[in-house]
């Protein structure tokens, strides 16, 4: 169909009204620099009610002040949306505040309205409800347009200075980042480069907690007793062992679970509980000094969101906070099941392990054979990453619906009520299994003789040979490393193959102006998750690199390397891959600072349970002063640790087997051994048992109020504010109290 057939369906589509394509160009000093773009597809112009529905949705906002021109390629058509000036004159008249905290622009001149400022208002409108109900992503659902986006102008420095790999080790241009993207980006790369800062000491100390361990590889008496532990037989683990596991095969194991269960875990625990705090009150201080540069130090969110309903709408009804108690505990009920059900997954990782075990002791494989509890570890993991990617989209759509029955009064009120449901679905659906690993794998198993069983049928699954310590290390370094890699690399390559692909297949045309909306429109999209998304992956990182960090003391060193990358990568992304992000206007990081604050509290307690009951430190420590050769003073000759491994090794006779089965070699071995605290003769829980016990608690006790209040020390040293920064608000005050005294006294 010809331009003028199409023309005509648009006035007669209306039967009155100019027609859509006579409404020429935006008229201003620059024409070429439109706010926004609004596209649509061919057919909506041959479809009367869609036309008709461009049409009006369109003259709402000439009617608000916006004029617009319209441009067509061989498939789509592009309108170019360009505010007039009066809307931006009311913006700055609302909000600003002679009498405010900080230093605001004032209206002596006539100033520049900050392209970040222009996009932020026009999407605000664009987003809001027009005359005749509707949205414009109720628009998108009916097809009348297909979506709409700010062009990128003017992001050639950034593309230098900062969007390049060669730019990795240089300091980011947070002012230049703020100037384009806005503030609530700019912050999160503030934030990221900082923590990326701050992951060097916590990288370094946990190297050294590594490396002390190389140093002690073959020194530890721990590793010789086990090495050498020829004649000490393990009892079978599960269904698929069908013979005597001589103890020194562990030999290998004992000697790379030393590298991270060492005497200096606990420093390290104490050493990063200390960190998060100093990194958090550090951090506040960086922003404190970052807004009052912006000259946001007083700006007020609530207000922001009022003034642009009032630019949209001058009839705007305020809309007051309410609070319903039913629908409050209708949230928490359903927030409840959600979490219930993320740790139920753990317990299907749980089956999955059983199950593996039993399905690779029957393999053809001899490597599997030999090797059960090691490929159901590293399978496991592999299953529960994938677990993870499913159950991410689960919980987003789930945060989603109980935040729309909560009905939220802001875009704010409701991104903060998100964030909260998010993280805590998603906390769970990532740490569920390394809780069931840390502190339940092997603990409800029962004996040798009198296993639990699944379904009365399958063994439950142990800890390895040389404790759970290995289990949690590999089920941290395999997910982490997964994360880490195969996300950060398809994070880049989905975006650049869907930006390649996209590219190809239209034309380019002759025109500059359409040519550059369609560099545009060719772009990866973007919404209102890209920016959150980008901070639940950090948040998510942050609690692997503090919650468990005592079982797995390279979390900081693979977190620093990925973030070196993900800074690069994101910012690539951002100014070459996607659409423009819509600049929104911030003062802090929101509620992810209480999310930060939680996941430390959480870590102390986690990494106190991790040494008082997945680690051996505690039984080595009460065999070295209680029950070993230096309990009645140091003996130079004697390492205190002698005989640790026959003291930590319960007896089970092989005749007290249920089901004796025939297994290889069996015929001379009277008796095994099991890790375990119990008595040889009635297999109930020792002596031993319950005075370790006693001791893990009261050190579970003692490590979490000495670490929080650590915390707590550190938190209350560290001025949240700088001294500078509130002097300067200090005295921005008093110099506007002052002006005003010549006034009151003319009086």
């Amino acid at each position: 169909m010809q331009g003028e057939e199409r023309r005509q369906i648009l006035v007669e589509a209306d039967g009155e009204g100019l027609p859509l394509m006579d409404m020429g160009s935006c008229k201003q000093k620059d024409p070429d620099l439109c706010d926004y773009v609004l596209v649509a597809d061919h057919a909506t112009l041959r479809n009367p009610r869609q036309a008709r529905q461009q049409h009006r949705f369109l003259e709402d906002l000439r009617k608000k002040g916006f004029q617009y021109k319209v441009k067509e390629d061989q498939e789509k058509v592009f309108f170019g949306i360009r505010a007039d000036k009066e809307v931006f004159d009311l913006y700055r008249t609302l909000l600003m505040e002679p009498e405010g905290p900080a230093p605001r622009v004032q209206l002596a001149g006539p100033t520049t309205v900050p392209a970040t400022t222009r996009i932020r208002i026009v999407n605000f409108i664009l987003n809001s409800k027009t005359a005749a109900g509707d949205t414009f992503h109720d628009l998108v659902k009916d097809r009348v347009f297909e979506t709409k986006f700010p062009l990128h102008e003017g992001e050639e420095d950034l593309k230098k200075k900062w969007a390049q790999w060669r730019q990795m080790f240089r300091e980011q241009p947070v002012d230049d980042i703020r100037k384009y993207f806005g503030e609530k980006v700019a912050l999160y790369f503030a934030w990221l480069g900082w923590y990326t800062y701050m992951l060097v000491p916590a990288a370094v100390a946990g190297l050294i907690i590594f490396l002390s361990g190389f140093s002690l590889f073959d020194a530890s008496q721990i590793s010789k007793e086990i090495c050498e532990a020829r004649d000490i037989f393990m009892c079978p683990r599960g269904d698929h062992s069908r013979k005597y596991q001589r103890l020194s095969d562990t030999c290998t194991f004992a000697k790379l679970t030393h590298l991270f269960d060492n005497e200096g875990t606990v420093l390290f625990a104490i050493f990063m509980a200390l960190w998060a705090t100093v990194f958090l009150e550090i951090w506040k201080r960086q922003r404190a000094r970052v807004v009052l540069h912006w000259d946001l130090y007083g700006w007020d969110e609530d207000q922001e969101e009022v003034a642009l309903e009032l630019i949209n709408c001058p009839d705007y009804k305020l809309q007051l906070h309410q609070h319903s108690y039913l629908r409050s505990t209708i949230i928490l009920i359903l927030s409840l099941f959600m979490i219930c059900l993320m740790i139920g997954m753990a317990h299907v990782l749980v089956v999955y392990r059983v199950l593996a075990a039993a399905a690779f002791s029957n393999s053809a494989l001899p490597f599997l054979e030999e090797q059960v509890t090691t490929a159901v570890v590293v399978t496991g993991a592999l299953v529960h990453y994938v677990i993870i990617l499913i159950l991410t989209k689960i919980n987003k759509c789930v945060a989603l619906k109980l935040c729309d029955f909560e009905k939220p009064r802001t875009f704010s009120e409701r991104e903060s009520k998100f964030t909260v449901k998010f993280f805590t679905l998603q906390f769970f659906a990532h740490f569920s299994s390394l809780v069931y690993i840390a502190f339940i794998l092997g603990r409800i198993n029962g004996h040798p003789g009198k296993s639990v069983r699944l379904a009365g049928l399958w063994k439950l699954e142990e800890c390895h040979l040389s404790g759970c310590m290995m289990d949690l290390f590999v089920q941290m370094a395999i997910i982490m490393g997964l994360k880490q890699t195969l996300s950060n690399c398809m994070e880049y390559l989905g975006p650049w193959l869907a930006y390649k692909y996209r590219s190809m297949r239209g034309r380019e045309s002759r025109d500059p102006e359409l040519r550059d909306w369609q560099r545009n429109y060719h772009l990866n999209p973007v919404n209102t998750f890209s920016l959150f998304d980008e901070f639940m992956e950090m948040m998510i990182q942050y609690g692997f690199t503090t919650i468990f960090v005592a079982a797995f003391p390279l979390a900081p060193l693979l977190a620093l390397f990925s973030n070196l990358v993900e800074i690069r990568l994101d910012a690539i992304k951002m100014v070459r891959l996607q659409r423009r992000l819509v600049p929104r206007k911030a003062k802090d990081i929101g509620t992810w600072l209480q999310v930060l604050e939680t996941i430390g509290v959480l870590a102390v307690i986690a990494n106190g349970m991790v040494i008082a009951f997945t680690s051996e430190f505690i039984p080595r420590v009460v065999y070295k002063y209680r029950y070993g050769p230096c309990r009645q003073g140091a003996r130079p000759a004697v390492d205190c640790l002698t005989g640790y491994i026959n003291h930590s090794l319960s007896v089970f006779h092989t005749k007290d087997f249920q089901h004796p089965v025939k297994m290889e070699g069996s015929e001379n071995i009277t008796e095994c051994r099991y890790r375990d605290y119990r008595n040889p003769l009635d297999y109930n829980f020792s002596e031993q048992f319950w005075v370790l016990l006693a001791i893990r608690l009261a050190f579970l006790i003692l490590f979490e109020h000495v670490a929080l209040c650590i915390k707590l020390v550190a938190a209350w040293f560290v001025p949240d504010v700088p001294q500078s920064v509130k002097n300067k608000v200090l005295e921005e005050k008093y110099k506007r109290l002052r002006e005003k005294i010549p006034k009151s006294t003319d009086v």
